[in-house]
């Protein structure tokens, strides 16, 4: 039986050294000092304009908010996924429910790296996968900018998660697979800049691949399948596809796009509905320039069919 002891005591040292190594590759990572010394002072009015390509009212206003009290960030929106349901939390200016206390570093490692200043890992529905790509001084802008924010007593309600994405730890390694600051859609040398802006504002800030595009049974986006639309993370509806390969945006010029973006009407004079209501609220608060940016990038991507099951015809 000595060999049998022996096994065991091999399993046990091997299950040991597995469990220590996955600890280590979880472990939250947080931005060095030479990328906290590129956040600089500032600039709250550059700010606002990150605030709403962010789209930081569409999850952290208190649902059915309107005019400026959608400025309150108080959280409680639900967001019920196949991983459980997710509640955007307060981050309004308030020191203790909200973020009033957290430094401009603070905002950059939960935005970049996804990781709260106490150093756990914030879960994936808040999208920092997609706002790693932002560059520093966004950030610092839009620090700025919540900082002119009011600031609203009361936490949202907690996370409802089962066993095991109740375990924040296990994120680590969902980001050494999913995160990642480099482009989605590589572009060419001499690409317009109209282009090239507009790849930041949909890939950055504007996360929209977060709800256009598909994802993999770990809940990562398939970049294989950029902007071709998905089922709704709720379960039900469907995301459209904005890639020019299917569907009715496939058909749109830039100027529609924009148009869109601008005034919630689509070409054919039917207006936006459901969770990109919002959405479009905070495109219309941006410059021109910006969603032509956004329109001239939608039409330079790859096209792809439809990222989601074909509906079944009526019976």
């Amino acid at each position: 039986m000595a060999w049998l002891k022996k096994l065991v005591g091999a399993a046990v040292v091997l299950g040991g050294v597995g469990a220590a190594g996955g600890w280590l590759l979880s472990a939250p990572v947080k931005l060095d000092a030479a990328a906290l010394g590129q956040l600089g002072p500032g600039d709250a009015t550059k700010g606002k304009r990150i605030f709403y390509a962010g789209g930081c009212t569409s999850c952290h206003a208190k649902p059915g908010s309107q005019g400026d009290a959608r400025l309150q960030l108080v959280g409680g929106l639900q967001l019920k996924t196949p991983f459980g349901t997710f509640v955007p939390p307060n981050i309004s200016q308030d020191p203790k429910d909200g973020i009033g206390a957290w430094s401009v570093g603070d905002l950059a490692n939960a935005m970049l790296k996804g990781v709260s200043p106490s150093g756990e890992h914030f879960y994936p529905a808040f999208p920092y996968a997609s706002y790693a790509r932002m560059k520093p001084s966004d950030i610092a802008d839009l620090y700025a900018f919540l900082k002119t924010l009011p600031a609203v007593a009361g936490k949202a309600p907690a996370n409802s998660l089962g066993f095991p994405f109740n375990i924040r730890r296990g994120i680590g390694l969902w980001k050494r697979l999913y995160l990642s600051d480099q482009p989605v859609v590589a572009l060419a040398a001499g690409t317009p800049e109209p282009v090239m802006a507009g790849r930041y504002l949909v890939e950055g800030p504007g996360h929209c691949g977060e709800c256009h595009t598909s994802r993999d049974f770990a809940g990562g986006i398939k970049k294989s399948e950029w902007l071709a639309g998905a089922v709704a993370a709720e379960g039900s509806g469907i995301v459209p596809n904005i890639t020019s390969g299917a569907g009715a945006v496939a058909k749109w010029s830039e100027a529609d796009i924009a148009n869109y973006l601008e005034t919630g009407f689509t070409p054919d004079f039917d207006s936006v509905g459901g969770a990109m209501v919002d959405v479009q609220r905070n495109m219309a608060e941006l410059a021109p320039e910006d969603r032509a940016a956004i329109a001239a990038y939608l039409k330079s991507v790859p096209p792809h069919p439809n990222g989601y099951p074909a509906r079944k015809p009526a019976s």
